[in-house]
């Protein structure tokens, strides 16, 4: 689906542009945004490794193992699914206390490394899961303890007046999106029927 949509975005920018006699700031918008684009991948791959780096040895020096049984009443409440000593709960953790920290550069390849372990607890690789559902909604809207500081730079404000609105906006979105998640996950339209549970179930 989501390969229409950029189909379509693509297709009507370039009629539009044809129309308009712009073609030419068309074509120099894609390939100017193609050059951001590798740019960006390349930059994300150091992120990516120093982070999944650091985790690693957070793994091995039973730090995220801490973290975990602190804030493990909540995880389990709000992934059950996922065992404890899952490495997706460790990287959920982290990508949460790296959010919450305001290192959204950080947060980013922790939240992949989730995804992927979330994955291989999937019975149905074609649909998400509950836990899935929840951890992208909390990704999504986290809490945030620290303001990023490109969001400061931005607003031009001191980041010790946006402190008390930043943390009651970002609790505010995070306490609605897991409410919605958790109540619409329990409708008949969004749960996975048991036939199909059992034959996944036979087929392992």
């Amino acid at each position: 689906m989501l390969n229409y949509v950029w189909f379509g975005l693509i297709a009507i920018s370039v009629i539009v542009g044809a129309i308009n006699g712009n073609i030419d700031a068309v074509t120099e918008a894609a390939i100017s945004s193609a050059e951001t684009a590798v740019t960006l991948a390349i930059g994300l791959i150091g992120i990516m490794a120093l982070w999944l780096g650091i985790m690693k040895i957070a793994e091995t020096a039973g730090l995220v193992s801490a973290i975990a049984r602190i804030v493990r009443p909540i995880t389990v409440w709000l992934f059950p699914e996922v065992p404890p000593e899952h490495p997706a709960m460790s990287a959920m953790v982290l990508n949460m206390s790296a959010n919450m920290l305001g290192l959204g550069n950080a947060a980013t390849p922790l939240g992949l490394k989730a995804m992927q372990e979330l994955e291989k607890l999937n019975p149905h690789p074609e649909t998400a899961t509950n836990a899935m559902c929840t951890f992208l909604t909390i990704n999504t809207s986290s809490v945030q303890l620290i303001l990023p500081a490109t969001v400061v730079a931005l607003m031009g404000v001191e980041s010790s007046s946006l402190f008390i609105p930043t943390i009651l906006a970002t609790s505010c979105s995070t306490i609605a999106g897991v409410t919605a998640v958790k109540l619409l996950s329990k409708l008949p339209k969004f749960a996975i029927p048991e036939q199909e549970t059992e034959e996944s179930n036979l087929n392992k």
